[in-house]
C-alpha cells in the first residue's frame, strides 16, 4: 500500500483491501475503547492515537502485513513474550495473517499504554 493521503481513519480502512477491512475495523474499535482520552487521526499516512500531542499508537496495512506500532517501550517490552513467533521491531509487530493477532494481547497492549507514564520511543 502507498501512504495514504486520507484525512479519516473511516476512509483509511476503506481504501484497504477488502480482506482487511474487519480486522482493522476490530483493531481501530479497540484502540478507541481502551485509549480513552486520546486523540485519534491520521499521522504519517495512517491512523494514530495520540495523548499530549505524542502518538502513543499507530497502525498502518502494508502491503505484506498489519504494522501495530506500541511506542511506549516498557509497554511493548513487557510483551514479547506473548509476541513469539510474529515480526517485530523498534516498537512495531508485524502481522501477515489477521488470524496471528491475539486480541487479549492486543488489548493488554492498549490498556498498558494507557496506564503507562512512561515517555515514547
Amino acid at each position: 500500500m502507498v501512504k495514504s493521503t486520507t484525512t479519516s481513519v473511516a476512509d483509511y480502512i476503506a481504501e484497504q483491501p477488502a480482506e482487511w477491512q474487519p480486522t482493522l475495523k476490530k483493531l481501530r474499535a479497540a484502540c478507541r475503547r481502551a485509549l480513552k482520552g486520546y486523540t485519534e487521526g491520521m499521522a504519517h499516512g495512517m491512523p494514530s492515537y495520540s495523548r499530549g500531542g505524542d502518538i502513543e499508537v499507530a497502525f498502518a496495512k502494508q502491503a505484506q502485513y498489519l504494522s501495530l506500532y506500541i511506542l511506549k517501550t516498557p509497554v511493548f517490552d513487557a510483551h514479547r513474550k506473548d509476541l513469539v513467533g510474529l515480526s517485530l521491531g523498534k516498537g512495531c509487530i508485524r502481522y501477515r495473517r489477521p488470524d496471528q493477532i491475539d486480541w487479549r494481547t492486543v488489548a493488554s497492549l492498549l490498556s498498558e499504554t494507557n496506564a503507562s507514564g512512561d515517555e515514547v520511543c
